[in-house]
C-alpha cells in the first residue's frame, strides 16, 4: 500500500516537472548527465561492451566519444519522455519532420492496413504521439508494460492522448483481429530483445550474433500487410525527422527471414551513421547462440 502511494506521489511530481519548458528541462538534463555518467556511472560497463563489440574497427578515442555523446542524449531522452505527460500533440508535431508519408497514404488509398517497424533510436516515444496526426488509419502501438502498474498507466495515457491505442505485446493478435475490418497501422519495436521462449532467429547485427523477434515477419506474411520502417533521426536537440522506408509491399511472396533481415539492415545502417542515438544501455546481447546455431546475414 505504501509503495502504491509513493508511486502516485512520484507520478504527480513527474507531471509537475513536465510542465517546465523544454529549455529548462534541458538544463536539468545537463546536470543529470553529470550524475549519470560521472557519479552513478549507470550501465557504463554494458554500454562500453556493446560499443566495443559493435565497432571493433573504431579506436578507443572514438568509442569514448560515442559513449559520452550517448549518455548526454540518454539524459535528454529521459526528460523528453517526462515531458510527454503534458506536451501537446501540436508541439510534438512541430518538432518532427516527415518524409515519404505518401507511402502510407498510398496503402490507405488501396484500403490496406500496414505494419510499421521502429527501433529504439531517437525519440521513439514522441513518435507514438504524432503517428495519429499523419495517418488516417488507427495506430496500434505494441508495447511491453512497465513493471509498475501506476507508472505504466500514466505513460500509457500520455502516449494515447492523440488517438493511439497502446496494445500489450501478448494481446497483439487479438487486437489486430478486433480491428481487421478497419484500416490500421500497427507499430512494432523491431529491436526488442526476445525471451528465448519467444519465436526468434539469430542474425548478424552490428558485428555480432543477435536474437531478433520474428513477430513482424510472421504477421506480415500471414496477413500480407505491407511493412514499412520508420527511420528516425535526431536533427538537433528536441527536433527529429522520420523517413518512411518500404520494407516490402507484398509480404506473402517473400522468402523466410527476408523481411526481418531487411528491416534490421535499415536500422543497422542508421545506427552506424549516428550511433549515439541508439539505446546502448539496453542489454541487447545478454543471450548467446548455441554452438551449432545458424547466423543469418
Amino acid at each position: 500500500m505504501i509503495n502504491k502511494w509513493l508511486s502516485y506521489v512520484a507520478a504527480f511530481f513527474l507531471y509537475l516537472v513536465s510542465l517546465l519548458p523544454l529549455r529548462v528541462l534541458y538544463l536539468l538534463s545537463d546536470f543529470a548527465f553529470i550524475i549519470i555518467f560521472y557519479v552513478i556511472k549507470y550501465r557504463r560497463k554494458v554500454v562500453r561492451e556493446n560499443l566495443v563489440n559493435s565497432f571493433p574497427e573504431k579506436s578507443e578515442e572514438e568509442i569514448n566519444g560515442i559513449e559520452k555523446r550517448f549518455f548526454r542524449y540518454l539524459a535528454d531522452l529521459i526528460f523528453e519522455t517526462v515531458k510527454m505527460l503534458s506536451i501537446s500533440e501540436k508541439e510534438v508535431f512541430r518538432r518532427f519532420t516527415f518524409t515519404n508519408t505518401e507511402l502510407l497514404r498510398k496503402f490507405e488509398s488501396q484500403n490496406k492496413s500496414c505494419l510499421l517497424a521502429v527501433g529504439h533510436y531517437g525519440n521513439w516515444e514522441w513518435c507514438t504521439i504524432v503517428t495519429p496526426l499523419i495517418v488516417k488509419s488507427k495506430p496500434l502501438i505494441i508495447y511491453k508494460p512497465l513493471n509498475n502498474n501506476i507508472f505504466n498507466e500514466v505513460f500509457k495515457r500520455a502516449r494515447e492522448k492523440s488517438g493511439t491505442l497502446m496494445v500489450r505485446m501478448k494481446m497483439t493478435l487479438r487486437e489486430m483481429a478486433r480491428f481487421k475490418n478497419q484500416l490500421t497501422v500497427t507499430v512494432f519495436a523491431a529491436d526488442q530483445t526476445p525471451a528465448l521462449a519467444d519465436p526468434h532467429e539469430w542474425i548478424k547485427f552490428l558485428n555480432q550474433p543477435t536474437a531478433i523477434f520474428m513477430g513482424i515477419e510472421k504477421i506480415a506474411r500471414s496477413t500480407n500487410y505491407p511493412v514499412i520502417f520508420c527511420d528516425l533521426n535526431r536533427v538537433k536537440r528536441g527536433y527529429y525527422s522520420c523517413d518512411f522506408k518500404l520494407v516490402h509491399d507484398n509480404p506473402a511472396t517473400t522468402t523466410d527471414k527476408e523481411i526481418t533481415l531487411k528491416h534490421a539492415k535499415i536500422l543497422e545502417n542508421r545506427i552506424k551513421q549516428k550511433p549515439e542515438f541508439w539505446l546502448w544501455s539496453h542489454k541487447r546481447w545478454k543471450f548467446k547462440p548455441a554452438a551449432n546455431t545458424t547466423i543469418h546475414e
